[in-house]
């Protein structure tokens, strides 16, 4: 029979559930303890699976449902911003391009507002608010069901409109990267409409975190094989940077 949870590990657990991820210096600073301590608690969280362990810390598992928005955009956020700014490098002015939803291509968003004669198509809300007061960028919104945890628009009627468009540029996120290449997401209906992106692009770049190689999500968008740029905040697995050597995607490490 397992041992129940003491209560400084039900705390630990609740703040990887709402944060994401926990940290051993954080975690030791916060409830006044050693490191050594913390690291004993997160590897029994660790062999009961209620966290994952990665370097310097755990995460918590979001095997088949995402985190919440605000805790997905606080994650890595250093990392997501130094993506953002060498992604819309690659943008050229006078360009078109799709964003997809993600707190990543939100940030690149901001990134984008100093360019000029961008036309933008989005499915998400956020993105379309953060370039709507750019001077020099026209935006277009996809139409169907807007996803009330993160304003992304979603269903037949967003994959209907992307459709309509052949654009310079595909701006996408992931959930999750897997150990093959595999680039994954939670929302099938999401999911969708990324691959509609990817289609109607002429390049195509992925912008992901180094946290997406510790996370793992149930539905498949496509494979780094489909991307022309990966643009991250730090290197990959070696797995990883073979693949992208093999299948020349540029592999873009921000920072």
């Amino acid at each position: 029979m397992a041992q129940p949870l003491q209560p400084r590990q039900i705390d630990i657990l609740d703040i990887a559930r709402r944060e994401g991820r926990v940290e051993v210096e954080s975690l030791a600073a916060h409830f006044a303890v050693t490191p050594q301590t913390i690291r004993k608690d997160l590897n029994e969280l660790c062999d009961l699976e209620k966290l994952q362990r990665v370097h310097g810390g755990a995460v918590y598992p979001s095997n088949t449902a995402n985190l919440a928005y605000q805790a997905r955009r606080d994650m890595a956020s250093e990392g997501k911003a130094r993506i953002a700014e060498a992604a819309a490098g690659i943008i050229p002015n006078n360009s078109s391009l799709i964003l997809n939803i993600g707190t990543t291509t939100e940030q690149v968003a901001h990134a984008l507002r100093r360019h000029v004669g961008l036309m933008v198509i989005t499915n998400n809300l956020n993105v379309a608010f953060i370039l709507s007061e750019a001077e020099d960028v026209e935006v277009v919104i996809t139409g169907g069901m807007v996803r009330k945890s993160d304003r992304g628009i979603i269903g037949a009627a967003a994959v209907d409109l992307i459709r309509q468009f052949r654009v310079d540029f595909a701006i996408i996120g992931a959930s999750a990267i897997d150990d093959g290449g595999e680039l994954l997401d939670f929302d099938y209906r999401e999911v969708r409409v990324a691959q509609a992106i990817i289609e109607q692009a002429r390049k195509k770049i992925l912008v992901a975190d180094h946290m997406k190689f510790q996370r793992r999500a149930p539905v498949q968008i496509g494979s780094l094989k489909d991307i022309d740029y990966f643009v991250t905040d730090a290197p990959p697995p070696k797995p990883i940077e073979r693949l992208c050597r093999e299948a020349r995607v540029e592999l873009v490490v921000a920072g």
